[in-house]
């Protein structure tokens, strides 16, 4: 038996993002291109989706996890942390929020893709070790997970059909 604690992360705020800009992505942010199998906007786009599924910016130094609108308009000079941009980062941001019960958006890891609902994420895992991108759950298609992301942008996809990795991180989101 399972007992998850009750959150402020609006599940379905997050999805109607995620499905909303997947594939186009939202002109108010920043989008990092993928250049050379490198970068990529994929853990962008899941803090947008985080973000508007409630999560609280972060701006201290312990945790930060933060997108600052540049005044002007220009994307181009807007400013963000590492971990709202950074798939590896953001990962382990979630982590250490939930165990240390700080501040911002947190993901408990779990082993099964049975535990995840809408609006969890998926980080995938390179042969080195490092995590190298980053989805949100959109939907199911007989209980396997659909997902959706960018750095190619794909909406409602079986996790399955993505980047090849060598290990899949299930990460259960709460705030």
């Amino acid at each position: 038996m399972y007992i998850f604690r009750q959150s402020n992360y609006s599940r379905t705020a997050a999805v109607n993002y995620a499905v909303t800009y997947a594939l186009k992505p939202n002109p108010a942010y920043r989008y990092f291109p993928l250049i050379n199998d490198t970068s990529g906007d994929c853990a962008n786009f899941v803090s947008q989706c985080l973000r508007a599924g409630g999560a609280p910016m972060n701006f201290t130094s312990r945790s930060p996890w933060w997108y600052r609108a540049n005044s002007n308009n220009n994307v181009k000079d807007d400013t963000w942390s590492i971990s709202w941009a950074v798939a590896h980062s953001l990962y382990w941001t979630l982590k250490i929020n939930e165990q240390s019960r700080l501040q911002g958006p947190k993901g408990r890891e779990v082993s099964s893709i049975g535990e995840l609902e809408l609006g969890d994420l998926m980080f995938f895992e390179d042969n080195n070790g490092k995590i190298f991108h980053s989805a949100i759950v959109t939907g199911f298609s007989n209980k396997v997970p659909l997902i959706s992301h960018h750095s190619f942008e794909a909406l409602n996809i079986p996790y399955t059909r993505t980047w090849g990795a060598k290990k899949i991180h299930f990460l259960k989101i709460t705030i």
